[in-house]
């Protein structure tokens, strides 16, 4: 089967944030400096998942999950510290926005969740065609309280760890028609390393 316009078994996907290394003499809008200001409590230059957190509202009246916090923070922490610093701020704060504006599209009565149809129509416009067993499987692992609905933090989760598996799929589908032989050792490998 071939990608140009036939199935795509990956969905179209959506790119990883870039690296947050600032150019020299780079500009912080303000919008970013502002924020990064009011999240960074203790003044540290730096902010953790704890101040993450604190700052952040999943439209349900609740913080983000420290789960969220803390992938949202390694996926743009390129010095490994634990903390981001005004730049990689920047770059999480857009990615944020950009995710609740793709949440926002699906969560069209503005509960501040999305339910199981609005969580398929979502990851099939991002060009996965998941059966609606394995959707009610998202999200009976994504909200444990049996809701049967997703916050925003959850969906961002959701989708960056089906992004991840995604890639490491990829790279092991050499033949390009969804299906893969995978050792146990390259499973766990694969498991481990796409999970927070």
């Amino acid at each position: 089967m071939s990608y140009d316009g036939g199935y795509n078994p990956y969905g179209q996907g959506y790119s990883a944030p870039p690296g947050a290394y600032p150019p020299q003499n780079s500009q912080v809008s303000p919008d970013a400096q502002q924020w990064f200001n009011m999240v960074d409590r203790d003044r540290s230059g730096k902010i953790n998942c704890e101040e993450l957190q604190a700052a952040l509202a999943n439209g349900k009246g609740q913080s983000f999950s420290e789960t969220a916090c803390k992938l949202m923070i390694s996926m743009f922490d390129n010095d490994a510290s634990g903390t981001i610093d005004i730049y990689e701020f920047e770059k999480l704060f857009n990615y944020i926005n950009q995710w609740l504006t793709v949440f926002k599209t699906y969560d069209r009565d503005g509960s501040g969740h999305i339910d199981e149809n609005e969580l398929q129509q979502a990851l099939t416009q991002m060009g996965f065609r998941f059966s609606p067993e394995f959707i009610n499987f998202l999200i009976k692992k994504s909200d444990p309280q049996g809701q049967k609905e997703v916050s925003v933090d959850q969906f961002i989760v959701l989708c960056v760890q089906i992004q991840r598996f995604t890639e490491a799929f990829r790279i092991r589908d050499t033949q390009q028609n969804g299906t893969i032989t995978i050792g146990f050792e390259d499973f766990l490998t694969v498991a481990i390393g796409s999970s927070i």
